[in-house]
């Protein structure tokens, strides 16, 4: 029986951070983000691998300092990312083995829950593709061309989406190659099999499930950590 693959992003560079140096490595009671991240799929009972995807040249820093240094076990490859996301995932994909769902995450996603994880596994198995998301806290409006607001948009019909985004494997690995071809350039899994006619089911995300990006972020994220008890 086919089992379950996390795919993990780690390769890019979080400008907005504004350290100089690679975001997940940044750390959260004197572990570096990207280890919380691993550290939920390795032990959650569903996962039989995990493919970390990291930049050609913290390869080495992320086998010695993370994975091995703390007992990451499923961790079975770490692939080189390629020039833009989708080149990441794909390289990433390639390298999957025997695994029916693949969920793709995010390395500066440290507080994933184990439910999130549990129904992304269920949703995929069941409808092929799915994410999860939160609905804005915000009002979200459109803006015109000269900054002015013309238009308010129905929150309860918005998401903000999140990751893990979880696909059946030879779906998502087919829609990646194809776009590929079209060179056609998205940043985000799921509007690549949306761009080829597949629907994908949103399930319910947690809002603690945060992306870190900036330096705000961290802050939140140390706050969330003590309250999350990591």
């Amino acid at each position: 029986m086919l089992g379950n693959c996390a795919l993990i992003l780690a390769a890019g560079k979080g400008k907005r951070m504004g350290v100089g140096f690679n975001k997940q490595f940044l750390d959260i009671n004197n572990k570096p983000i990207l280890y919380y991240t691993l550290k939920a799929f390795d032990q959650h009972e569903e996962i039989n691998s995990i493919i970390l995807v990291a930049a050609e040249e913290e390869i080495d820093y992320c086998k010695n300092e993370i994975i091995n240094k703390y007992g990451i076990k499923k961790v079975k490859k770490v692939v080189c990312g390629g020039e833009e996301r989708q080149h990441s995932v794909l390289n990433g994909l390639k390298e999957v083995d025997d695994a029916n769902i693949v969920l793709i995450h995010d390395g500066a996603r440290p507080f994933i829950s184990k439910k999130i994880i549990s129904d992304g596994i269920k949703y995929a198995n069941m409808h092929g593709a799915a994410a999860c998301g939160v609905t804005p806290k915000d009002t979200i409006k459109i803006i015109d061309d000269k900054g002015f607001s013309c238009e308010n948009l129905d929150r309860d019909t918005l998401i903000s989406i999140q990751t893990p985004q979880c696909f059946q494997y030879d779906l998502i690995l087919k829609c990646h190659n194809d776009i590929l071809d079209k060179n056609i350039k998205i940043t985000d899994d799921t509007s690549v099999v949306e761009y080829f006619g597949y629907r994908v089911y949103i399930y319910k995300g947690e809002y603690s499930n945060i992306k870190i990006t900036t330096p705000e972020d961290l802050i939140i994220g140390k706050n969330l950590s003590q309250m999350l008890n990591c």
